[in-house]
């Protein structure tokens, strides 16, 4: 057995996060001969409860009105399958890249966005929730397999670019939707571990993000058409969408419409990865950045979207957010939803008995913010299908049938 890693990142770009410089993890641990640690990150997400519990969490339709739509996990798995292909082709560490991919919705609540919005009303009293806040405690202290440690230990790479895979939380740069103050999950958490809240991750976490664009605006318009929520014909006049479709028309005339989608949803995620490719080496190339942290101190993302294709995706997500997701069948599931969520936070914090046994002692012994935290980190775990039994096993589903 070799005495060190048999792994070598000495093909990488030197603007890459490196494996064998990581800042390493809060709880020390060996490292391993036959895995780098991002490798080892990536691993232990995809062996996590958490990862698992997305295969039965929404995306945008609830898990039992089809087997063909999306799902948390198939769009995380989506996700991690671009950002690995961005990544290579920017020479950055691809293991990173996937190992945020894969982590970024594990906080997720059941029945998606609308349980998210349910929970944080519930929660408003107690420092609301946050869908990313919820994943950093998940990755820091909710799971619980290893007998030395909370959490599943990830690196220091990992944890920045799975908190700040949307840009800085703090100073200059942002983002808005945190202007009236972080998570306390975030902050307390960075108090022990600091993550550099205030600067831009490394570009394997910039990659992560951006592919979660790509994948969500691709699959959405793929899910909606199967659907039946918009036509081929009401895409035909949404920049970047509506060329592409009337291309595929144009050259395969008349393909059956089933392959006509899957041929169009392939060449629109091409055309948004080689843009991002290239004006993400233009960017690079203007800063030239001589190492990871460089990249950090850049003070602005450098994996992005030309111009002229972020507005086109802007008046995509505009047609997806007007058709879809405001659309009657679907706003009408999400509003049941909401109740669902509302009513089982409700219950459980007034009768915290209710609870399973390893969840009941902790919550009726805690003072009331810190029980709300326990309730809301219960039912953050549920799978839709696993609340919409427990809503039945204490309410009737009469009129909240989903």
């Amino acid at each position: 057995m070799p005495a060190g890693p048999v792994f070598s990142s000495t093909s990488r770009a030197p603007f890459a996060c490196r494996a064998e410089a990581s800042r390493g993890r809060r709880h020390g641990e060996p490292e391993s001969t036959l895995r780098s640690a991002f490798q080892r990150d990536r691993d232990r997400v995809i062996h996590s409860t958490a990862f698992r519990r997305l295969q039965y969490k929404t995306q945008v339709f609830v898990y039992h009105e089809g087997d063909h739509y999306r799902t948390r996990l198939t769009h995380s798995i989506e996700v991690a399958q671009i950002a690995r292909t961005i990544a290579r082709a920017l020479g950055v560490d691809e293991d990173l890249a996937e190992a945020v991919a894969l982590a970024h919705d594990l906080g997720h609540t059941p029945f998606g966005h609308a349980g998210e919005d349910a929970l944080n009303a519930a929660m408003a009293p107690y420092g609301g929730f946050d869908h990313n806040a919820q994943t950093l405690r998940i990755l820091t202290r909710l799971e619980q397999r290893y007998a030395a440690f909370d959490g599943l230990n990830l690196t220091w790479e990992a944890l920045e670019g799975v908190v700040k895979h949307n840009g800085p939380l703090t100073g200059a740069n942002a983002a808005a939707r945190h202007a009236g103050g972080l998570p306390a999950a975030i902050t307390e958490y960075n108090v022990q571990h600091d993550l550099r809240l205030d600067t831009w991750p490394g570009l394997e976490a910039q990659t992560a993000a951006l592919a979660d664009d790509i994948a969500y605006n691709n699959h959405d318009i793929d899910d909606g058409l199967r659907a039946g929520l918009f036509t081929v014909k009401t895409l035909a006049a949404v920049p970047l969408a509506g060329p592409v479709f009337a291309e595929v028309a144009a050259r395969h005339p008349g393909v059956e419409e089933g392959r006509l989608i899957g041929e169009a949803i392939r060449r629109l995620i091409d055309r948004m990865v080689t843009d991002l490719l290239a004006e993400t080496r233009r960017r690079i190339d203007a800063v030239r950045p001589a190492d990871a942290d460089a990249v950090r101190a850049a003070g602005k993302p450098l994996v992005a979207f030309s111009d002229v294709l972020h507005g086109e995706t802007q008046a995509l997500r505009k047609f997806l957010f007007e058709r879809m997701y405001r659309h009657e069948r679907v706003t009408r599931s999400t509003d049941h939803a909401k109740r669902i969520v509302a009513d089982l936070f409700s219950r459980f914090f007034a009768e915290p008995a209710l609870l399973p046994a390893d969840w009941a002692g902790r919550a009726i012994a805690a003072e009331e913010p810190r029980r709300a935290r326990l309730v809301a980190d219960y039912i953050a775990g549920m799978t839709d299908r696993f609340a919409i039994t427990e809503y039945g096993r204490l309410f009737t589903m009469d009129d909240v049938t989903i």
